[in-house]
């Protein structure tokens, strides 16, 4: 009995003491190193400014430039973005991708805001981008979650929508605050930032010129135009040292995409998202290529290599159609019409080796456009035209004309005085003319600053809403009465996973429909 009991407890106290042993580096061993619980805002800032710009670029290709007629499938089925009618899980990929890096650059704002990490650059930054974020939301749906949304941790599993209205005086004030904190010029880590390297005076310049952006999108509603017109005025002439706005191509908010296949972080979603076949397959919109062919524009020049691998290839990636010279496909085409293909984007080329061949936009470096200084002097010369601010409008149109030619093609003098710059402008027959009437001038006005937002996320269809400039043509197949579309329709789980809101958003704003304009587009 002794030697047993002494057996037993002789177990057990080498099972405490292997126990002991096995707790030794436990909490080491069970701490997951990839999907870490802690981070700083340097680690959030660039994958959500990539992951926000991804999906703005794949809406862009496939959804703004098909309504905008700077491209046009070669399709006879149902849900031709084209004809005006799509598919409503068009809606989801949007909604879906954009709020979830709210989250993220709402985290970088409450991480740089904490003692030990305490950044003002950071904070500005990120209510810079939840700016950019939510105007691109509220613009493609109108009244949306914006109070109270991704406050899923703190219990908010149903957030109420706002009204478009109430976001953009909100947004006017993050970017208030977002200059104040930018100010400071407390510095970053560079290689947390994709687009400006840490240059915190880029930042702020952005963050004014982004400001002015808004202003002018809701300028025309009577109950805040005043007040959006004395700041515009205020921005640009009274407060200008204060508010800092972008002055040359330099300025532009561009994450230069730097990788090459599978290498890189900084790789276009062009490049791993579409296959080089689907990104050659839409023709390019007669409307798009007609006015730069006529105008005999430096960035569909192909008399020269123009620093791509071969010579033959424009600085948009445009080719020529299969008889020679530029043709386009008219939008809207009837079903039947029997239209065919000739001028597109080029694809990339890979060889067996990985490497890249002919350089096309599927993997250009200057894809990634947040915001560019040529939309600036258009915004400009806009304002100016109507009398809201001093300076000449026609300054700001050429300046804007220049910037846009440059930034694609950087041979081109940004000079306005330059005598390349005024010849294009003169043979091309685009010279101002300051006889038209107002909308004469904004046609005038908003066809350059077509050309100047190409590629700029969904902001052609934008200010085509806000404006009905440039003047599209409209073929026999249009679609929605033959009505551009005013907004996405919300998605459709959020009709049951968020009922009650829903119901109270479409009872305020109007039917959950295509047709239904937004709170800026409303007399």
């Amino acid at each position: 009995m002794k030697k047993n009991l002494y057996k037993i407890i002789g177990a057990v106290l080498v099972s405490v003491t292997t126990l002991s042993s096995c707790d030794k580096g436990f909490q080491e061993i069970n701490v997951d190193p990839i999907n870490i619980i802690s981070t700083k805002p340097e680690k959030l800032l660039a994958p959500a400014l990539v992951n926000t710009l991804g999906p703005a670029m794949m809406r862009n290709r496939n959804f703004n430039n098909e309504l905008m007629q700077v491209t046009v499938a070669i399709s006879d089925g149902d849900g031709a973005v084209f004809r005006y009618e799509y598919r409503s899980t068009f809606s989801d990929y949007l909604w879906n991708a954009w709020y979830i890096q709210l989250t993220n650059f709402k985290d970088v704002y409450s991480l740089a805001g904490k003692p030990e990490m305490l950044n003002k650059s950071y904070q500005g930054i990120s209510l810079v981008c939840q700016s950019w974020i939510y105007s691109m939301l509220t613009d493609t749906y109108g009244d949306i979650p914006y109070s109270k949304s991704n406050l899923g941790n703190s219990g908010v599993l149903e957030a109420p929508f706002d009204k478009q209205k109430d976001i953009y005086l909100d947004m006017f004030n993050k970017l208030e605050e977002a200059n104040t904190l930018l100010s400071a010029g407390t510095t970053i880590v560079p290689s947390s930032d994709p687009v400006f390297n840490g240059d915190i005076t880029k930042w702020r310049k952005f963050c004014n010129s982004l400001y002015l952006r808004l202003l002018l999108r809701v300028s025309g509603k009577s109950e805040v135009s005043a007040q959006v017109i004395a700041k515009i005025k205020e921005i640009v002439d009274t407060k200008s040292t204060t508010y800092p706005i972008m002055t040359n191509n330099a300025d532009c908010a561009t994450l230069k995409w730097s990788g090459t296949i599978g290498t890189d972080a900084y790789v276009s979603p062009y490049v791993n998202g579409v296959r080089a076949q689907d990104f050659r397959s839409p023709a390019i919109g007669s409307f798009f290529i007609d006015h730069l062919s006529n105008w005999g524009d430096p960035r569909i020049d192909i008399s020269v290599a123009n620093g791509y691998a071969v010579s033959g290839v424009n600085r948009l990636g445009i080719s020529q159609g299969a008889t020679g010279g530029f043709k386009g496909v008219p939008s809207g085409y009837a079903v039947g019409a029997g239209v065919v293909k000739e001028a597109y984007f080029y694809s990339y080329d890979q060889t067996s080796t990985g490497t890249l061949g002919v350089r096309s936009l599927q993997q250009s470096p200057l894809t990634g456009i947040l915001m560019n200084y040529a939309e600036v002097q258009f915004i400009l010369s806009e304002a100016a035209a109507k009398g809201w601010i001093s300076g000449s409008a026609e300054t700001y149109y050429n300046t804007g004309i220049a910037a846009a030619i440059n930034y694609w093609v950087p041979t081109f003098p940004t000079s306005i005085s330059s005598q390349v710059v005024k010849d294009y402008i003169t043979n091309a027959d685009i010279d101002w003319d300051n006889t038209l009437p107002l909308d004469g001038k904004m046609e005038q006005i908003h066809l350059q600053k077509y050309y100047a937002l190409f590629l700029v996320d969904m902001e052609q269809w934008f200010e085509y809403r806000r404006t009905g400039h440039p003047i599209l043509p409209k073929g026999a197949g249009l679609r929605n009465g033959g009505v551009m579309p005013a907004r996405m329709a919300y998605p459709v789980y959020v009709q049951s996973a968020n009922p009650t809101n829903y119901q109270t958003a479409v009872a305020a704003q109007g039917p959950d429909v295509i047709s239904t304009n937004v709170w800026w587009q409303k007399p």
